[in-house]
């Protein structure tokens, strides 16, 4: 199985999907990791040092699951589904060939991230299914598919703190508690971790369950007996 997943920034994939490619990984899919802009604005400084110095990290990150990430290298905060995006990750699909590609919500925090959504759809066409990952803090976002991913929160972690320049222990919380969340919506056991995602069935595309890692268990429901008055 081969697995594209897309982030508008360095530390995108890391924040919202890592868990999930660590899985993937573990089942043996082949993974690519392409990153829209070059991540400039991402702090105060030299924003070509930023850039430089944001790639090192998404590399580090990425070599954790043995990936060598892609850079489309569009300008950081200017990002739209223009002629110019939908182009370059049409290239990208047609030469990766991908089983599914995984990007953010169209309904994301940031421009860049809704900009990168909208061109994905549309560069996907008949080619390949498109899954949307969940937004910042899970606002506005209904999830339609959850992926386990408890045995694999260390390695996001590490993956996240590799983006140094981005302060990233912020990250690190906020991304455990949004997976404790989602883990939680499933009715998963205590201390589970969950990623989730949103899929919107397009022709010919209808039922991607086959193509993602497990889930987390269902337990059983148990209903009090206690009669009350």
């Amino acid at each position: 199985m081969k697995i594209l997943a897309l982030g508008a920034h360095p530390d995108d994939i890391e924040i919202f999907m890592f868990g999930t490619m660590a899985a993937y990984a573990t089942l043996g899919a082949e993974l690519t990791f392409a990153i829209a802009t070059d991540g400039a604005k991402g702090g105060k400084g030299d924003p070509a040092a930023l850039a430089k110095a944001r790639r090192k990290e998404a590399t580090v990150a990425a070599g954790l699951l043995d990936v060598t990430p892609r850079f489309l290298d569009f300008p950081d905060g200017a990002l739209v589904a223009d002629g110019a995006l939908i182009a370059a990750l049409k290239a990208l699909i047609g030469e990766v060939e991908p089983d599914l590609a995984i990007t953010h919500a169209p309904n994301d925090y940031h421009g860049d991230h809704r900009a990168l959504s909208d061109g994905v759809r549309i560069a996907a066409s008949f080619t390949v299914p498109v899954l949307h990952a969940d937004t910042l803090g899970g606002t506005g976002f209904s999830p339609t598919h959850y992926v386990e991913m408890s045995r694999h929160w260390d390695i996001k972690a590490k993956a996240i703190r590799a983006h140094r320049s981005q302060d990233p222990e912020r990250f690190v919380d906020g991304a455990r508690t949004q997976n404790e969340f989602r883990a939680g919506q499933c009715n998963a056991a205590p201390g589970a971790l969950a990623e989730a995602f949103r899929f919107e069935p397009v022709f010919p595309f209808a039922d991607i369950r086959e193509l993602l890692p497990p889930a987390p268990a269902i337990r059983p429901v148990t209903v009090s007996a206690k009669t009350v008055k």
